[in-house]
């Protein structure tokens, strides 16, 4: 048997993911004939079907669940590959992604925009989402991670700063409910947290010993929501103190402590550590924490 072309499951692998014909002829850049010539050749190819076919488009079978797992294998091992060689250039220059934790642009967006203006030739992506980036994968040149330090073995990890976190509550919601009196007077309040009863923020699992979950009143994942519905009086909460200093709206119910601190961590890949583009941004973000007030 002859070994199938990988323009041909390259093709299929397209239609696995988008599940139409018309989705992966779109992000080949090729006819939607095309696209159904390399799926038949395919499965003559290897004998056997790879896709269901139906009214809504594709669904893979078993077979095509199997030889689509090894080729998406194969895609981000040459993604990643590409992602190495393109930072092994000797200048400050092209596509640079930075990953982040949700609700730290107002620290980072500064810092980069003014990395960008020092290094013109620079394309910055900066991107935030739930799932942890893979740095082996090259799907960013540099991450900042909270929490315990990140124990994966290809990565150099280096401490950023310590981002300090207080209880808060906004001047409508006092004067409405008055200034709790010390933690026991936690259980006449309202309370604003993560919707992640498992968080390990450890704010939150202080917050949780202390109260019941009807003391409650909001909840959500994104940081910026859990903010504003502090500011507009839902309940007390945590906020990282470089949010709420200098808020004349926002009043400061505790004080940061020491251990509500979530450290920040610099993550990135050993094969990339040691470019020059890498290296020019680890050390601008280095120095722009120095005059952060967090």
């Amino acid at each position: 048997m002859n070994l199938p072309n990988w323009d041909e499951i390259r093709t299929a692998f397209q239609v696995a993911r988008l599940g139409t014909v018309s989705g992966a002829a779109e992000v080949l850049g090729v006819h939607h004939a095309t696209v159904i010539r390399h799926i038949d050749a395919l499965e003559k190819s290897l004998g056997t079907k790879l896709f269901q076919r139906h009214a809504r488009g594709y669904t893979p079978t078993e077979s095509g669940r199997d030889l689509f797992a090894v080729a998406q294998t194969t895609e981000e091992q040459f993604a990643q590959l590409i992602s190495r060689i393109k930072g092994q250039g000797e200048t400050v220059a092209g596509e640079l992604v930075v990953t982040s934790i949700a609700g730290l642009s107002g620290l980072l967006v500064p810092a980069l925009a003014a990395f960008q203006g020092a290094y013109p030739g620079v394309q910055v992506r900066f991107l935030t989402d739930m799932r942890v980036f893979r740095l082996d994968y090259g799907e960013a040149h540099v991450a900042i991670r909270a929490g315990a330090a990140p124990e994966e073995p290809d990565n150099v990890v280096q401490p950023l700063l310590r981002l300090r976190t207080g209880l808060y509550a906004s001047q409508d919601y006092i004067r409405r409910h008055g200034m709790p009196e010390g933690e026991a007077d936690f259980t006449r309040h309202h309370f604003v947290t993560v919707d992640n009863e498992a968080s390990r923020a450890p704010f939150h699992r202080w917050l949780m010993a202390r109260i019941g979950p009807e003391r409650i009143a909001f909840r959500g994942t994104e940081p910026a929501a859990l903010d504003e519905a502090v500011r507009l009086g839902a309940g007390l909460g945590f906020m990282s103190a470089f949010k709420a200093e200098g808020d004349p709206d926002l009043v400061e119910v505790l004080p940061p402590r020491a251990e509500w601190e979530a450290p920040l961590w610099l993550v990135t890949h050993v094969d990339l550590h040691r470019t020059r583009k890498v290296q020019a941004l680890l050390a601008h973000l280095k120095e722009a924490a120095r005059s952060w007030r967090v």
